[in-house]
Protein backbone atom coordinates (compact mmCIF):
# COMPACT_ATOMS: atom_id res chain seq x y z
CA UNK A 1 0.00 0.00 0.00
CA UNK A 2 1.24 3.51 -0.80
CA UNK A 3 0.35 5.86 1.90
CA UNK A 4 0.28 9.71 0.90
CA UNK A 5 -0.76 13.16 2.78
CA UNK A 6 -1.71 15.80 0.40
CA UNK A 7 -3.75 18.88 -0.15
CA UNK A 8 -4.67 20.37 3.87
CA UNK A 9 -3.24 17.37 5.30
CA UNK A 10 -5.27 14.80 4.42
CA UNK A 11 -4.45 11.02 3.94
CA UNK A 12 -4.96 9.48 0.58
CA UNK A 13 -3.82 5.72 -0.67
CA UNK A 14 -2.20 6.21 -4.01
CA UNK A 15 -3.45 3.33 -6.81
CA UNK A 16 -1.70 4.14 -9.98
CA UNK A 17 -1.98 7.34 -11.10
CA UNK A 18 -5.24 8.78 -8.43
CA UNK A 19 -5.37 9.04 -5.04
CA UNK A 20 -8.28 7.92 -2.71
CA UNK A 21 -8.82 9.71 0.39
CA UNK A 22 -9.49 7.97 3.23
CA UNK A 23 -8.91 10.61 5.80
CA UNK A 24 -12.12 9.53 7.64
CA UNK A 25 -10.15 6.65 9.27
CA UNK A 26 -8.30 8.98 11.11
CA UNK A 27 -9.25 9.86 14.53
CA UNK A 28 -11.20 13.20 14.17
CA UNK A 29 -8.13 15.31 17.03
CA UNK A 30 -5.98 14.40 13.87
CA UNK A 31 -7.73 15.07 10.78
CA UNK A 32 -6.34 17.99 8.60
CA UNK A 33 -3.38 17.75 10.97
CA UNK A 34 0.52 16.97 9.85
CA UNK A 35 -0.24 13.52 13.03
CA UNK A 36 -2.56 12.23 10.41
CA UNK A 37 -0.40 9.71 9.06
CA UNK A 38 1.58 9.21 12.72
CA UNK A 39 -1.93 8.07 13.84
CA UNK A 40 -2.69 5.71 11.08
CA UNK A 41 0.71 3.63 11.72
CA UNK A 42 0.10 3.91 15.45
CA UNK A 43 -3.61 2.23 15.18
CA UNK A 44 -2.53 0.02 11.81
CA UNK A 45 -3.53 -3.23 13.91
CA UNK A 46 -7.00 -2.31 14.03
CA UNK A 47 -7.23 0.39 11.18
CA UNK A 48 -6.78 -1.92 8.42
CA UNK A 49 -10.35 -2.81 7.86
CA UNK A 50 -12.33 0.33 8.47
CA UNK A 51 -9.41 1.56 6.01
CA UNK A 52 -10.69 -1.08 3.63
CA UNK A 53 -13.75 -0.13 3.81
CA UNK A 54 -13.04 3.31 3.60
CA UNK A 55 -10.93 2.62 -0.34
CA UNK A 56 -14.26 1.31 -1.24
CA UNK A 57 -16.28 4.16 -0.82
CA UNK A 58 -13.60 7.11 -1.08
CA UNK A 59 -13.13 9.82 -3.16
CA UNK A 60 -10.61 9.67 -5.98
CA UNK A 61 -8.89 11.92 -7.68
CA UNK A 62 -5.91 11.94 -10.25
CA UNK A 63 -2.60 12.90 -8.67
CA UNK A 64 -1.83 15.54 -10.77
CA UNK A 65 -4.63 17.28 -9.28
CA UNK A 66 -3.38 17.54 -5.67
CA UNK A 67 -0.63 18.40 -3.93
CA UNK A 68 1.47 15.69 -2.17
CA UNK A 69 3.23 17.06 1.39
CA UNK A 70 5.98 15.28 3.49
CA UNK A 71 3.91 11.91 4.26
CA UNK A 72 5.61 12.42 7.78
CA UNK A 73 5.72 16.03 8.55
CA UNK A 74 6.32 15.53 12.75
CA UNK A 75 8.11 12.94 13.11
CA UNK A 76 8.78 12.45 16.91
CA UNK A 77 12.45 11.46 15.97
CA UNK A 78 14.40 11.53 12.78
CA UNK A 79 17.85 9.47 12.94
CA UNK A 80 20.56 9.00 10.35
CA UNK A 81 23.31 6.54 9.89
CA UNK A 82 26.73 8.27 9.36
CA UNK A 83 28.89 6.75 6.89
CA UNK A 84 27.33 3.28 5.88
CA UNK A 85 28.71 2.56 2.38
CA UNK A 86 32.08 1.42 2.50
CA UNK A 87 32.63 3.67 -1.45
CA UNK A 88 31.12 7.33 0.09
CA UNK A 89 33.53 6.54 3.48
CA UNK A 90 36.70 6.27 0.78
CA UNK A 91 35.45 9.45 -1.31
CA UNK A 92 35.08 11.78 1.92
CA UNK A 93 38.30 10.53 3.67
CA UNK A 94 39.75 12.17 0.64
CA UNK A 95 37.83 14.95 -0.22
CA UNK A 96 38.59 18.92 0.84
CA UNK A 97 35.95 18.60 2.56
CA UNK A 98 36.63 15.21 4.93
CA UNK A 99 35.56 16.79 8.71
CA UNK A 100 38.83 16.99 11.05
CA UNK A 101 37.12 14.71 13.53
CA UNK A 102 37.76 11.54 12.57
CA UNK A 103 34.74 10.03 14.18
CA UNK A 104 32.71 11.61 11.55
CA UNK A 105 34.04 9.19 9.23
CA UNK A 106 32.96 6.05 11.14
CA UNK A 107 30.60 3.67 10.79
CA UNK A 108 27.25 3.15 12.44
CA UNK A 109 28.23 0.53 14.56
CA UNK A 110 31.12 3.01 15.84
CA UNK A 111 29.77 6.09 16.01
CA UNK A 112 25.87 4.95 15.98
CA UNK A 113 23.62 7.57 14.59
CA UNK A 114 23.04 11.15 14.41
CA UNK A 115 19.75 13.41 14.41
CA UNK A 116 18.32 16.01 12.19
CA UNK A 117 15.77 18.53 13.00
CA UNK A 118 12.22 17.64 12.12
CA UNK A 119 11.80 21.07 10.73
CA UNK A 120 14.47 20.20 8.06
CA UNK A 121 11.50 18.07 6.60
CA UNK A 122 10.16 19.19 3.49
CA UNK A 123 7.76 17.82 0.70
CA UNK A 124 8.18 16.32 -3.04
CA UNK A 125 6.57 19.27 -4.10
CA UNK A 126 8.59 21.44 -2.45
CA UNK A 127 11.79 23.33 -3.56
CA UNK A 128 15.26 22.57 -1.77
CA UNK A 129 16.27 25.92 -0.41
CA UNK A 130 19.43 26.68 0.29
CA UNK A 131 20.55 29.46 2.57
CA UNK A 132 23.06 32.43 1.41
CA UNK A 133 26.24 31.14 2.69
CA UNK A 134 28.43 33.02 0.12
CA UNK A 135 31.62 30.31 -0.58
CA UNK A 136 30.16 27.08 1.03
CA UNK A 137 28.92 23.91 -0.65
CA UNK A 138 25.58 22.05 -0.25
CA UNK A 139 25.88 18.14 -1.18
CA UNK A 140 22.98 15.71 -1.90
CA UNK A 141 22.41 12.65 -0.35
CA UNK A 142 19.69 10.04 -1.84
CA UNK A 143 18.89 7.04 1.34
CA UNK A 144 16.35 4.81 2.31
CA UNK A 145 14.03 6.09 5.12
CA UNK A 146 12.84 3.22 7.08
CA UNK A 147 9.61 4.10 8.73
CA UNK A 148 8.89 2.85 12.77
CA UNK A 149 5.50 1.07 13.20
CA UNK A 150 5.90 -0.20 16.33
CA UNK A 151 7.56 0.79 19.59
CA UNK A 152 11.13 -0.57 19.58
CA UNK A 153 12.80 -0.74 22.89
CA UNK A 154 15.96 -2.64 23.24
CA UNK A 155 14.69 -5.13 19.83
CA UNK A 156 17.09 -7.79 18.92
CA UNK A 157 18.25 -8.56 15.59
CA UNK A 158 16.14 -10.98 14.44
CA UNK A 159 13.10 -8.70 15.77
CA UNK A 160 13.77 -5.65 14.04
CA UNK A 161 11.78 -5.75 11.39
CA UNK A 162 9.02 -6.48 13.07
CA UNK A 163 8.81 -2.83 14.18
CA UNK A 164 9.07 -1.45 10.30
CA UNK A 165 5.86 -0.32 8.91
CA UNK A 166 7.30 1.02 5.34
CA UNK A 167 9.90 2.86 3.79
CA UNK A 168 10.41 6.24 2.32
CA UNK A 169 12.80 7.94 0.08
CA UNK A 170 14.62 10.60 2.01
CA UNK A 171 17.11 13.02 0.58
CA UNK A 172 19.76 14.63 3.27
CA UNK A 173 21.07 17.65 1.64
CA UNK A 174 24.37 18.59 3.96
CA UNK A 175 26.18 22.20 3.89
CA UNK A 176 29.77 20.88 3.77
CA UNK A 177 32.85 21.64 6.43
CA UNK A 178 35.88 23.04 4.83
CA UNK A 179 39.27 24.18 6.21
CA UNK A 180 37.47 27.50 8.16
CA UNK A 181 34.29 26.08 9.27
CA UNK A 182 33.93 22.59 11.15
CA UNK A 183 29.98 23.06 11.89
CA UNK A 184 27.98 20.13 13.77
CA UNK A 185 26.47 17.73 11.99
CA UNK A 186 23.23 18.32 13.16
CA UNK A 187 23.65 21.78 12.12
CA UNK A 188 24.72 21.30 8.77
CA UNK A 189 22.00 18.97 8.05
CA UNK A 190 19.17 20.33 9.65
CA UNK A 191 18.19 24.01 7.65
CA UNK A 192 14.85 23.81 6.16
CA UNK A 193 13.92 21.84 3.33
CA UNK A 194 17.26 19.52 3.73
CA UNK A 195 15.52 16.14 4.11
CA UNK A 196 13.04 16.17 1.85
CA UNK A 197 10.35 12.77 2.16
CA UNK A 198 8.18 10.97 -0.13
CA UNK A 199 6.43 11.04 -2.17
CA UNK A 200 4.58 8.29 -0.49
CA UNK A 201 5.15 5.67 2.27
CA UNK A 202 5.11 2.06 0.90
CA UNK A 203 4.36 -0.63 3.56
CA UNK A 204 6.70 -3.27 4.15
CA UNK A 205 5.04 -6.01 2.72
CA UNK A 206 5.70 -4.27 -0.55
CA UNK A 207 9.35 -4.40 -0.24
CA UNK A 208 10.95 -8.02 0.02
CA UNK A 209 14.08 -7.28 0.91
CA UNK A 210 14.93 -4.07 2.05
CA UNK A 211 18.62 -4.66 1.52
CA UNK A 212 18.55 -5.49 -1.79
CA UNK A 213 16.95 -1.89 -2.92
CA UNK A 214 18.60 -0.10 -5.89
CA UNK A 215 19.58 3.95 -5.23
CA UNK A 216 19.96 6.19 -8.23
CA UNK A 217 20.29 10.15 -8.04
CA UNK A 218 20.47 12.30 -11.17
CA UNK A 219 21.10 16.55 -11.05
CA UNK A 220 20.22 17.96 -14.27
CA UNK A 221 20.27 14.16 -15.89
CA UNK A 222 23.85 13.64 -14.64
CA UNK A 223 23.62 10.12 -13.01
CA UNK A 224 25.62 10.69 -9.63
CA UNK A 225 24.51 8.31 -7.36
CA UNK A 226 23.95 4.92 -8.30
CA UNK A 227 23.88 1.93 -5.39
CA UNK A 228 21.99 -0.87 -3.71
CA UNK A 229 21.19 -1.05 -0.15
CA UNK A 230 23.14 -4.49 -0.18
CA UNK A 231 26.31 -2.54 0.01
CA UNK A 232 25.22 -1.25 3.28
CA UNK A 233 27.93 -1.57 5.74
CA UNK A 234 25.75 -2.11 8.88
CA UNK A 235 22.20 -3.34 7.66
CA UNK A 236 18.74 -2.51 8.51
CA UNK A 237 18.23 -4.94 11.69
CA UNK A 238 21.65 -3.71 13.11
CA UNK A 239 20.56 -0.12 12.99
CA UNK A 240 17.54 -0.41 14.66
CA UNK A 241 18.83 -2.91 17.30
CA UNK A 242 21.83 -0.45 17.73
CA UNK A 243 18.97 2.58 18.05
CA UNK A 244 16.73 1.18 19.95
CA UNK A 245 19.29 0.59 22.58
CA UNK A 246 19.87 4.27 23.38
CA UNK A 247 15.98 6.01 22.59
CA UNK A 248 12.57 3.95 22.28
CA UNK A 249 11.44 4.28 18.22
CA UNK A 250 8.05 5.93 18.27
CA UNK A 251 5.44 4.71 15.76
CA UNK A 252 6.16 7.20 12.96
CA UNK A 253 9.71 8.03 13.42
CA UNK A 254 12.04 8.06 10.15
CA UNK A 255 15.47 6.70 10.40
CA UNK A 256 17.64 7.25 6.89
CA UNK A 257 19.84 4.53 6.52
CA UNK A 258 22.73 5.97 5.12
CA UNK A 259 24.25 7.54 1.41
CA UNK A 260 26.21 5.59 -0.81
CA UNK A 261 29.34 7.68 -2.91
CA UNK A 262 28.60 10.23 -5.40
CA UNK A 263 27.98 13.07 -3.27
CA UNK A 264 28.64 15.87 -4.88
CA UNK A 265 27.32 19.81 -5.21
CA UNK A 266 24.14 21.67 -6.01
CA UNK A 267 23.38 25.26 -6.51
CA UNK A 268 20.10 27.14 -7.33
CA UNK A 269 19.09 26.48 -10.65
CA UNK A 270 19.76 22.50 -10.29
CA UNK A 271 16.99 19.93 -10.50
CA UNK A 272 17.80 17.02 -8.40
CA UNK A 273 15.71 13.88 -9.47
CA UNK A 274 16.22 10.77 -6.43
CA UNK A 275 14.87 7.13 -7.01
CA UNK A 276 14.78 4.48 -4.74
CA UNK A 277 13.46 1.65 -6.26
CA UNK A 278 10.20 0.14 -5.59
CA UNK A 279 10.08 3.39 -2.64
CA UNK A 280 9.44 6.37 -4.55
CA UNK A 281 10.69 9.17 -6.56
CA UNK A 282 11.68 12.62 -5.91
CA UNK A 283 12.46 15.31 -8.24
CA UNK A 284 13.02 18.91 -7.21
CA UNK A 285 14.13 22.02 -8.02
CA UNK A 286 17.35 23.62 -6.09
CA UNK A 287 16.41 27.06 -5.17
CA UNK A 288 17.99 30.26 -3.44
CA UNK A 289 16.38 30.87 0.05
CA UNK A 290 14.67 34.30 0.48
CA UNK A 291 15.20 34.65 3.98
Amino acid sequence: MRIALFDECRVGIVVGTTIHDVTEVIDERWRGTPYATTDLIERWDVLQGPLEDALGRAQQRALADVRLLAPLPRPRQLLAAPANYHAHVEEMSGSRFAPSNAQALQSPREAGFFVKAAGSISGPADPIELPDLPGRTFHHEVELGLVIGKAARAVARQDAHRHIFGYVCVLDITLRVDGEHQEGRTLRKSFETFTPLGPVIVTADEIPDDEDVDLRLWVNDELRQEANTRDLLVGVDELLERASRVVTLHPGDVYATGTPDGVGPIVPGDTVRAVVGGVGELTLPVVQRGW
